[in-house]
């Protein structure tokens, strides 16, 4: 009879840092950066030193906006690395330093799909891409939805967002379409897939929009 494994932890991500030995910059671009560490892991005979590459991105947030239907707004945009024509949620990068995640959720609802939103939860957290990014996602429930006639947004569109159409879709749908593989966006599955469960719940146990990441 096998042994039983031992007992672990709470299953709770927290924060850990291994001794890294040392850092070198190996591109900077206009959004991200490159960084090669050289980290203290362990080997077969021991503690060896390996080399991680790791790209430093400032980080994004998303919004699953759901109306009194229970439908949610998807816009469509072009991603040049991934080649494709994506169906998405609205989202941003993290760009202006010390704004508040929500503030920043609330800006890209407005300028990507016209809207406004009354009711601001957080839905998820994540980190898409974690063996090779530090970048990490939070994605808001918004609910109580207004829209905002085009002539008082600010905000001009252009490049990728220049041709961007929106559409409502309802959660079901979405959910179907996603598991499906028609829905790839990273952010758009998470907060899917997050707004569906909490559906179920009937939107209860959701963390303030203020809630801390870590």
């Amino acid at each position: 009879m096998s042994a039983l494994p031992e007992p672990v932890e709470e299953i709770c991500d927290r924060p850990e840092r291994w001794e890294v030995v040392d850092s070198a910059e190996a591109f900077r671009g206009r959004v991200v950066r490159v960084r090669v560490d050289r980290v203290k892991m362990r080997g077969g005979d021991g503690m060896e030193v390996v080399t991680r590459e790791a790209v430093v991105h400032p980080g994004s947030v998303g919004v699953v906006a759901i109306d009194e239907a229970d439908r949610v707004l998807m816009i469509r945009q072009y991603r040049h690395p991934a080649g494709r024509l994506l169906w998405e949620v609205p989202a941003g990068l993290r760009d202006v330093p010390g704004e508040p995640l929500r503030d920043l959720a609330a800006r890209e609802l407005l300028e990507e799909a016209g809207y406004r939103a009354e009711h601001w939860h957080t839905l998820v957290d994540a980190f898409p891409s974690p063996g090779m990014s530090d970048e990490r996602i939070r994605v808001f429930l918004a609910r109580g939805l207004t829209e905002v006639p085009p002539e008082e947004i600010d905000f001009e569109r252009v490049h990728e967002e220049a041709d961007m159409p929106v559409a409502w879709v309802p959660l079901d749908e979405a959910v179907a379409k996603v598991l499906r593989g028609q829905i790839h966006n990273s952010m758009a599955v998470n907060g899917i897939l997050a707004a569906h469960a909490a559906r179920a719940r009937g939107w209860t146990g959701l963390r303030p929009a203020d809630a801390p990441e870590d």
